[in-house]
């Protein structure tokens, strides 16, 4: 799924007018920032309605975290309206700022070009989870044939011995175009095994904190056993193959894993 934020003037009627752009065959959530005055049920909870024109879910509980690792597996691009803090790509009206990186600039919306915005979101970098990458396996041409989905979560873990200074968060970059051309030949390579049907992989760029997940395998196979030895194998040449940096920031220091191996 693409995410993509839209901040300043106007900011709801060109979510809308992206979304519709977008459509067609492509499944698309809009969210919006809205403060309904909810006085009734306890901290937690949470409404959903259903009308002629689609749904509405509030609830008190949710992150925007939370909300686009429940869109991931259903949708093909999430359009965020309102939410200058979102490190995401964002389109930027007028005087209006945002955490993430600017996609596009407009002065106003009238300057704005909806295909020039989907090129160009087209080319960052997907918000994968588990759960949208098993979710792709399952659409699959080849699912019919398939008994058996293993899958790798790799995350950020504190440490490897009691001793060790706690990790705060790890830091990674690719080496852009090589690693992405690396993995998919990867999956290509697995996919040519007697049994497996489809191979994902998925490794996160950027600041990445303790206790979140950093790489994904997902292995589509028609039983366990080939799932299992291509699932060990994904991961294991990801981590040996592809140009992907690795920096460790601990309460005491930051160093660029591959400098001291």
């Amino acid at each position: 799924m693409y995410v993509l934020g839209v901040v300043g003037e106007s900011a709801r009627a060109i979510a809308d007018d992206l979304a519709e752009q977008f459509g067609g065959d492509e499944r698309v959530a809009v969210v919006t920032r809205e403060h309904p005055d909810i006085e009734d049920g306890a901290p937690g909870d949470t409404r959903v309605q259903f009308g002629e024109d689609g749904w509405r879910a509030s609830g008190r509980d949710r992150s925007l975290s939370d909300l686009l690792e429940d869109l991931a597996p259903e949708y093909d691009y999430a359009v965020l309206a309102g939410f200058p803090e979102a490190d995401v790509p964002q389109v930027i009206v007028g005087d209006a700022s945002a955490r993430g990186t600017a996609l596009v600039e407009a002065a106003e919306p009238a300057d704005l070009d909806p295909a020039e915005v989907r090129a160009r979101l087209d080319a960052t970098e997907p918000y994968e989870t588990l759960e949208s990458l098993v979710a792709e396996a399952k659409r699959s041409a080849d699912a019919p044939f398939s008994g058996a989905i293993a899958t790798f979560t790799g995350r950020v873990r504190a440490k490897d011995d009691d001793d060790d200074e706690p990790t705060e968060y790890l830091e990674f970059e690719k080496y852009e175009g090589v690693a992405e051309e690396r993995m998919t030949a990867i999956e290509s390579e697995l996919e040519d095994r007697d049994g497996v049907f489809d191979v994902l992989l998925y490794h996160r760029t950027g600041v990445i904190e303790y206790g979140e997940d950093i790489v994904f395998v997902v292995v589509l196979a028609g039983h366990r056993e080939e799932a299992f030895r291509t699932v060990e194998d994904g991961i294991n040449r990801l981590k040996d193959e592809v140009p992907i940096f690795k920096k460790e920031v601990t309460t005491d220091e930051q160093f660029w894993v591959h400098e001291r191996s």
